[in-house]
């Protein structure tokens, strides 16, 4: 929390109502109902509008295919819910003219889920953030690999009994949806209030014409996603938060404070800000806005007195017009925000409060951050004045076993595994992030690049969003951009990933150019660009945008020559970011020999692949086949530097797209696992983006009975200069990186069991020393949680790692034993996972096969009820583990 300014408060209790602050904000997360399918099975009545007969499967199509042309659709005078969803945008078309009219009517629509008298106490119990799918079971057999073997498609409803007091007449009431997958509708006492189809997007729905204070009132929510419509794991359900939101008719408008800082300094700066007043009353009516500035601490508890109070003139406020009050003020001193190490991630709020008749009305907190953001296409990214490389990660959505449904603390996990990798910047790939993620963002440091959209106008699978972009692609853009301008951590805006626009010439750049201009007037203060993977300098689409970003391009593409130098040369204007680099692919701890002198290959049978057990080997120098080693693209950032830096794809592997064996569940090209625990791959980019860590990482691991008095390649990852390798002892040399290399590689050493060690040295000093093993039978369990003190709040989480160890703690790098988690105490285990991409075990099992030594549990506390809680970890034949947590209320 940061100022007392409203209630934060759970399921269906009444938020208090404050002297000062009238708003209410409820969290919606306890008393949902949660049922699949449709009344009698008949789904046609609650269409958003006619889809596409899907023909065939776009199942398996490699990642960098091209886009095609939407299907034409026949459906004239088929009875769909488009014209009343179509308002729910109005706020977001900038022509008034363009805005949709509800029809007068109500839909032809009988709809027994959405009635206050449905009996729905046979419907499941759940439990907000809530994602349906991934309780699986996995699809064996068939398509949908692409989409993570794991069924997200077909209707689902959602009922929440609403308790307005009579207390409430005259306020308005809405509901805000951070997320919901996908083409919802929102229904109000039987009436369809309205809805979004993109199922990334934040929207509001206004509930007050359809509420009956001081009446039991009914809200129900129908949500369709398709099948074939993501190339990844798209979630199911309500997967993010869901607020109820009480105003009264003069307010501060959703999204409605825009905060800037233009000038920024250590000795002074001037911080900007708009804030949209709302007037849903009948009258006009005058309104004064009080605006302070508080520093926040690293809590973000707002500390002290404000550093700057402004009051503005009244301004007039009428109604459905509103009105805009402007004003600045100048911070002595300002405490910036800038990305670590060098820099410290400061925040502040801007409390808005609004006075009607000097009576307050409304009051309305923006966390932000004062800095300056610099885009030199000589230099890169600037900020504050410094220079900073771009050492970023894609991710997808999703967390691993947990699914799409949002987690603060898991999404808090991975970004601190990032951190401590080295990386500083994050692409919200390829859609509107959870907005708790850009509070984390802010809050540690990370700089960001969002984006909305994977497609425009043409299609990557037979039911994306490119068949509601002609309608909605206006709103969806102004609405992610209103939502996430204040936070300090976005430094660019993406308004799309590799779309099929590249391919058509003028036609595709006119609708980029379309995207870029309604980002620059949403916002002015940040470039906007789109990521692309086939468009050349000499093409119409990079000339619209204010970045030129790269998907694999820079390094180059199959045959393609790296093409950073043709990109500088026709823009030496604009910067140049590897927008997604590497897309290597490995299985942690999967070994493959031979291992071919290369630096990267594609993967294949035999050469870093096997299809038998659909891994690919560790030993990373294998990727997609537009992509390459990571190697090679330090190579070619380093043959190029003024590129800004690179986004690798991905930081995790994620659910879906599992390039190249589609029978699997999850991706391959993580620098993490989808269980959290790191690849090789993760120490050679901490050797490259930590310099000044002494850290070295060896590989492969070195239990080989099968291959004693066989070849062996070892390969270094050291943030040193130069390496020694001893085998049971014995020098096998010393190396020094040549350059642009990378890693130190003993390519012919001759496996005998011991122990490998290899000590890396920088500037000739001895800098950094690791030693791998022999492991012998595996003997016992060892069990470690990423952290033992937990809120009991229903929503924290602690991730306990178990690891499997010989008879001497030694890690035994190739068990796959059977692991069954029992929880004791006030928590239960939600999930496991052993980061394996092949392994189709529900993640709802207690019981996971160990994947090369290690497996996963996901332990939640129970919700009021703190205490001593106790994780237990056994298997057959060896001595068990245990770990004990403890939960209780959390501070304030």
């Amino acid at each position: 929390m940061l100022l007392s300014a409203a209630a934060f408060v759970t399921g269906d209790a009444r938020a208090a109502t404050t002297r000062l602050a009238p708003r209410e904000r409820i969290l919606l997360d306890d008393g949902w109902r949660f049922h699949a399918g449709d009344p009698d099975g008949d789904s046609a009545p609650y269409l958003y509008d006619v889809r596409p007969a899907v023909t065939a499967s776009a199942d398996g199509k490699v990642a960098d295919a091209v886009p095609e042309e939407a299907a034409r659709v026949a459906g004239a005078g088929v009875p769909v819910l488009k014209p009343w969803i179509l308002p729910t945008g109005n706020a977001f078309i900038a022509d008034p003219a363009r805005r949709h009219a509800r029809p007068a009517a109500e839909p032809a629509v009988d709809a027994p889920f959405a009635r206050a008298a449905f009996d729905d106490t046979t419907w499941r119990a759940v439990t907000l953030p809530h994602d349906w799918a991934i309780a699986g079971p996995f699809l064996a057999t068939g398509p949908y690999g692409g989409m993570g073997r794991l069924k997200t498609w077909g209707p689902v409803w959602y009922r929440h009994k609403l308790d307005i007091p009579a207390t409430d007449r005259g306020k308005k009431i809405f509901l805000d949806v951070g997320g919901a997958m996908s083409y919802a509708s929102v229904w109000v006492n039987g009436h369809l209030a309205g809805g979004w189809p993109y199922g990334y997007n934040a929207f509001r729905i206004d509930l007050t014409p359809w509420l009956r204070p001081g009446a039991p009132n009914q809200l129900a929510i129908r949500l369709d996603n398709p099948p074939e419509s993501a190339r990844w794991y798209p979630g199911a359900g309500l997967y993010r938060d869901v607020w109820l939101t009480k105003t009264a008719p003069v307010h501060v408008g959703q999204w409605g404070i825009t905060v800037t800082t233009p000038e920024a300094t250590t000795a002074s700066a001037r911080v900007a800000w708009r804030i949209a007043l709302d007037n849903d009353g009948a009258a006009a009516a005058a309104a004064t806005v009080t605006t302070d500035l508080y520093a926040l601490d690293d809590d973000g508890h707002a500390v002290g007195k404000p550093v700057a109070t402004a009051v503005s003139a009244p301004v007039a406020v009428h109604p459905g017009r509103g009105a805009t009050v402007s004003g600045s003020a100048i911070v002595a001193r300002p405490r910036l925000w800038g990305p670590p190490p060098t820099q410290r991630p400061h925040r502040y709020l801007l409390v808005a409060t609004v006075r009607q008749d000097g009576r307050v009305v409304d009051r309305e907190e923006t966390p932000f951050g004062i800095r300056t953001v610099r885009f030199d296409p000589d230099r890169g990214i600037v900020v504050n004045g410094e220079h900073i490389p771009i050492k970023g990660v894609n991710n997808h959505h999703d967390l691993g076993a947990l699914g799409a449904a949002f987690n603060v603390h898991a999404a808090e996990r991975q970004l601190r595994i990032m951190r401590a990798m080295g990386a500083n910047a994050l692409r919200m790939s390829h859609n509107p992030p959870a907005p708790q993620l850009l509070d984390l963002a802010d809050r540690m440091g990370f700089l960001v690049m969002d984006e909305v959209f994977d497609s425009w106008q043409r299609k990557k699978t037979p039911l994306d969003f490119h068949l509601i972009f002609p309608d909605w692609h206006e709103q969806d853009l102004r609405a992610m951009i209103r939502r996430d301008r204040n936070h300090p951590s976005i430094i660019l805006w993406s308004v799309g990933n590799e779309v099929g626009e590249q391919y058509t010439g003028e036609d595709g750049a006119a609708v980029g150019r379309e995207l870029v201009a309604i980002a620059h007037d949403e916002d002015p203060t940040r470039p906007a660009t789109t990521a692309m993977n086939y468009a050349k300098a000499d093409m119409p689409l990079p000339r619209v945008m204010d970045v030129v970003s790269l998907n694999y391009q820079g390094t180059g593409i199959r045959t393609l020559p790296g093409q950073f130098p043709r990109f500088r040369a026709a823009f030496p204007d604009k910067v140049i970011l590897h927008s997604e680099s590497a897309s290597a692919l490995s299985s942690r701890g999967e070994y493959q020999f031979p291992v071919p002198g290369v630096l990267s290959a594609a993967v294949r049978p035999g050469v870093g692949g096997d299809p038998a057990t659909r891994q690919v080997s560790a030993y990373e120098l294998f990727a997609a086949d537009f992509g390459a080693s990571a190697d090679r693209a330090f190579a070619s950032l380093d043959e190029n530097p003024t590129v800004a830096g690179e986004f690798v794809w991905t930081g995790f592997d994620y659910l879906g797209e599992p390039t190249p064996y589609y029978d699997a569940r999850s991706s391959y090209s993580g620098i993490v696992d989808l269980a959290g625990f790191p690849k090789d791959r993760y120490f050679l980019y901490q050797s490259r983006w930590r310099p000044e860590v002494p850290m070295v990482h060896v590989l492969p691991h070195w239990t080989w009975p099968e291959r004693v008095g066989q070849v062996t390649p070892v390969h270094v990852f050291t943030s040193g200069d130069e390496a020694e390798l001893f085998v049971n002892g014995k020098s096998r040399g010393r190396q020094k990186k040549a350059p642009y290399a990378y890693r130190l590689r003993w390519d012919y050493v001759t496996y005998e069991p011991g122990e490998i060690t290899v000590v890396a040295y920088k500037d000739g000093r001895a800098w950094a020393r690791e030693t791998v093993r022999t492991a012998g039978a595996p003997a016992a369990l060892r069990a470690e949680a990423d952290r033992t003190a937990l809120a009991s709040d229903g929503r924290d989480l602690a991730f306990v790692t178990v690891r499997i160890v010989d008879k001497d703690g030694v890690p035994a790098p190739r068990a796959h034993d059977r692991v069954r988690f029992t929880v004791d105490g006030p928590a239960e285990l939600i999930a496991t996972d052993n980061g394996d991409p092949t392994d189709l075990t529900s993640f709802q099992s207690p019981e996971r096969a160990a994947f090369n030594g290690l497996v996963l549990a996901i332990v939640r506390p129970r919700a009021g009820a703190g205490g001593t809680i106790t994780v237990r970890a056994a298997g057959a034949g060896l001595e068990s583990t245990v770990v004990t947590l403890r939960s209780a209320p959390r501070p304030d």
